[in-house]
């Protein structure tokens, strides 16, 4: 009997999405904007207006700096029940180091999550596929990977976005529900775009800094100090930190941390077992 292929939701924005709910820190921005029009109207009020704008974008992009803030809107920082952890693999898929990560978790018997970048996924399609075929998720890690996406409007963000989930979904066989920014940098009209296409935004517990630091103890630490169920973990599979001796820091932190898990009782789950979808489609 043939095999049916597997359901794809559409890409586009939800027909009917909830409101958005706005967060209390873009409100407050909205009445500044409107307070600062009508002093800048005031015999003298234009400095004060000016001053207050800029305070006020001053706050906005320092809250979009911090990766882990939900003061811009809902961000996933730790998974909603606490029976196991989250390992989240960034910046792939990547033709070297993929596969080895892959066999790391087989050899575990441990799932993770991939935040794919999409093109990077259409440059290795098969590895993708690899990704779904080993009981893996794969989620949204945005089209481009552009160090300036948190300055992109919220058009350019939704065309970046939807493009990557097209892929991915194509690819995989099932449309990411989650987002992962580029280095977790945003601006106040992401959340927005987010919404209407019901992803969450998903951030990390701690990370590991496995792009900057090529010593695989300092990542290891970083990443299991205070471990506990829900963490969300974030490790990089694509511009991965060399050791001294050449070899991707994630290959030799991944087995350690594995055990790790392993020897405090914590599954590790997927994103697509431990998070609901955003909205019900």
């Amino acid at each position: 009997m043939k095999e049916s292929a597997p359901t794809v939701h559409s890409a586009l924005p939800l027909p009917n999405p909830p409101s958005w709910p706005w967060p209390p820190l873009v409100k407050a921005s909205a009445a500044v904007h409107a307070g600062a029009a009508a002093l800048a109207l005031a015999p003298g009020g234009w400095p004060w207006a000016l001053g207050a704008l800029v305070a006020n974008h001053a706050v906005l992009t320092t809250t979009g700096l911090w990766p882990r803030s939900s003061a811009l809107g809902p961000n996933v920082t730790r998974l909603p029940a606490d029976h196991g952890v989250a390992i989240t693999i960034d910046d792939g898929p990547d033709p070297e180091v993929t596969p080895a990560v892959l066999d790391h978790l087989d050899a575990a018997g441990a799932r993770a999550t991939f935040f794919c970048v999409g093109e990077s996924a259409l440059r290795h399609p098969a590895l993708v596929r690899d990704i779904v075929r080993r009981g893996h998720a794969v989620q949204n890690h945005s089209h481009q990977h552009r160090k300036l996406f948190s300055l992109k409007g919220p058009r350019a963000a939704e065309r970046d976005i939807v493009q990557a989930q097209q892929v991915l979904a194509d690819l995989s066989g099932r449309m990411p529900h989650c987002f992962r920014a580029p280095a977790g940098l945003r601006n106040p009209l992401l959340d927005p775009v987010l919404h209407r296409l019901g992803l969450h935004l998903v951030s990390w517990t701690r990370r590991g800094f496995d792009t900057r630091e090529g010593d695989p103890q300092r990542v290891l630490q970083r990443l299991t100090k205070g471990l506990r169920g829900g963490d969300i973990l974030l490790l990089h599979d694509g511009h991965a930190r060399r050791t001294r001796a050449g070899r991707p820091v994630v290959l030799d932190v991944l087995p350690a941390l594995l055990q790790r898990c392993a020897a405090a009782g914590l599954k590790t789950v997927t994103l697509d077992e431990a998070l609901p979808a955003r909205f019900a489609r």
